[in-house]
């Protein structure tokens, strides 16, 4: 594994900056990080190594003209529910299986055009019907992570990394792209990026649009970022929002500066905790994260 895919999303953009390194020997690494551990995480369904490393080349030209754009030389995965124009999107079912979008649809549109670049599209439970990435016709995908068995050992046991966006949680908990696109219905972003101890975010309905997107329930799906961090969540957020004509349920609002409001941190905030979250029979080690969480929050400045 490089050093190189281990960097946060504004790690990566503040070294592609201070040219400590190109855009194409940061896409080549993710593109070594995929071949070599692909196989056994089932993440992606389609890598498109010369698509990105012809992004890259584009981008490494910008960036020698000081031509930046706000995610120029970044590469990241796509969930294989948002159309991408040329490349095969299913949306991991057999029914769409060679479907070869003529459109892009806008999220990922707003990605490129701020110079992001595809390593690939990402395993989903089959029409984002799930919510552990085992029904796709491409097969589970694995979650990353191990569980420990009673005497401290690894288990070899496979874990699922969530749904319906198991491939985008594990990709980005893996280190095989920077950030990638998701989407919540019920729980799809947020889901996978807890089991895998990743940073998602559904936005308000409406902020981020719909089109291209291949629906499930479209008076609740939003597409969304899975990241490492909460400032590259914000990062990826601030580019995927938008105003679109072509999306009619999409607000017509300016889309803040997620990143700034990142810096602000939580001192002020009152924040909920759902009591019918905390079932009857729930283990231990949950309930431990729970009031960890909970400190961690209190301590920032935020009012329980």
């Amino acid at each position: 594994m490089s050093e190189l895919t281990r960097l946060t999303l504004a790690e990566a953009r503040t070294g592609l900056k201070k040219k400590q390194f190109s855009a194409t020997e940061l896409t080549q690494a993710f593109v070594d990080a995929i071949e070599a551990g692909n196989a056994s995480l089932n993440a992606y369904v389609l890598p498109t190594p010369e698509i990105a490393l012809r992004q890259a080349a584009a981008s490494d030209a910008r960036l020698a003209k000081s031509d930046a754009r706000p995610l120029e030389g970044l590469p990241l995965g796509i969930k294989d529910l948002f159309c991408t124009e040329g490349v095969r999107t299913t949306a991991c079912s057999n029914i769409l299986d060679g479907f070869t979008p003529t459109y892009e649809s806008t999220v990922t549109r707003n990605l490129f055009d701020a110079g992001a670049v595809m390593l690939g599209k990402l395993n989903n439970d089959e029409f984002a019907m799930g919510s552990s990435n085992e029904t796709s016709c491409f097969g589970p995908v694995a979650n990353p992570w191990q569980r420990k068995t009673p005497n401290g050992e690894r288990s070899n046991a496979k874990l699922v990394p969530g749904g319906s966006s198991g491939g985008s949680s594990s990709a980005v908990a893996a280190d095989l792209c920077l950030g990638a696109t998701a989407t919540d219905t019920g729980g799809s972003i947020r889901q996978p990026a807890a089991l895998t101890g990743t940073v998602g975010i559904k936005p308000t309905y409406g902020r981020c649009s719909r089109w291209g997107i291949v629906a499930f329930a479209s008076s609740l799906d939003q597409a969304g970022p899975i990241a490492k961090t909460v400032r590259d969540a914000a990062i990826l957020l601030g580019t995927m929002a938008s105003a679109d004509p072509k999306d009619s349920t999409c607000v017509d609002v300016p889309v803040p500066d997620y990143e700034a409001a990142v810096s602000k941190g939580v001192k002020g905030l009152r924040v909920g905790v759902p009591k019918e979250y905390r079932v009857e029979g729930m283990s231990q080690q949950i309930d431990d994260l729970w009031q960890r969480g909970i400190a961690w929050l209190k301590a920032a400045g935020a009012t329980m």
